[in-house]
C-alpha cells in the first residue's frame, strides 16, 4: 500500500477522477481523461498522485454473490464479556480469520461489534455463527438476516447530483 504524503487540497478534477474510477476502475486512461476534461498525460499524472497520496487504496471487481454461492447476508451484533483492550485485540484477530466475515465494525452503543457475513444458506450461517460464538470473550449475539438489499455501497458521494 502506498505511503500517504502530505495531502494537498483536491480540486474538482481530482474529485471527478476519483468518482469516475470508483464507478469504473477498468476505464482506460484515455477515456478517463475525456470524461474529466484533461489530456491523457496530465490525467495519468493525477491518477498516479492520487494513488501515491493514498486516496486510491486499490482496484477491484464487484462479484455476483448469488452466482458464487454467497447470496445470503446477515448482520450479527456481538457483545463481549468485558471491554478491555486485550479482549478487543483477541476478538479482532479471531474474526479476521473467518473467511465468511465480509465486514466487522467496532461500534458505540448497546453492543461492541457489528459483523456482516456472506453465506450460501442457513446451514452455512449456523456453521459461521458457531465459529463466532466460540471466540473467547463473546458473551451475547443477535443476528439479523437480510431479506432484501435495498441499497448497496456505491462508493463515496464525491460529486453529488442533488445539490
Amino acid at each position: 500500500m502506498p505511503t500517504p504524503t502530505k495531502n494537498r487540497a483536491l480540486d474538482r478534477i481530482d474529485l471527478s477522477i476519483l468518482s469516475t474510477l470508483q464507478t469504473n476502475g477498468r476505464i482506460s486512461n484515455v477515456n478517463l481523461a475525456q470524461e474529466v476534461g484533461l489530456s491523457a498525460s496530465p490525467c495519468l499524472d493525477r491518477v498516479k498522485r492520487l494513488e501515491k497520496d493514498g486516496y486510491i487504496e486499490r482496484y477491484g471487481a464487484k462479484l455476483n454473490a448469488s452466482k458464487l454461492k454467497f447470496g445470503m447476508s446477515a448482520f450479527i451484533q456481538i457483545t463481549l464479556e468485558r471491554t478491555t483492550s486485550e479482549l478487543f485485540t483477541s476478538f479482532q484477530a479471531a474474526i479476521k480469520n473467518i473467511d465468511q466475515v465480509s465486514e466487522c465494525h467496532m461500534v458505540a452503543g448497546g453492543f461492541d461489534y457489528l459483523v456482516k457475513i456472506r453465506i450460501a444458506d442457513m446451514q452455512a450461517y449456523r456453521q459461521v455463527l458457531g465459529m463466532i460464538v466460540d471466540i473467547p470473550g463473546v458473551a451475547k449475539n443477535h443476528t439479523y438476516v437480510v431479506i432484501e438489499e435495498i441499497k448497496q455501497d456505491q462508493g463515496l458521494p464525491l460529486i453529488s447530483t442533488s445539490q
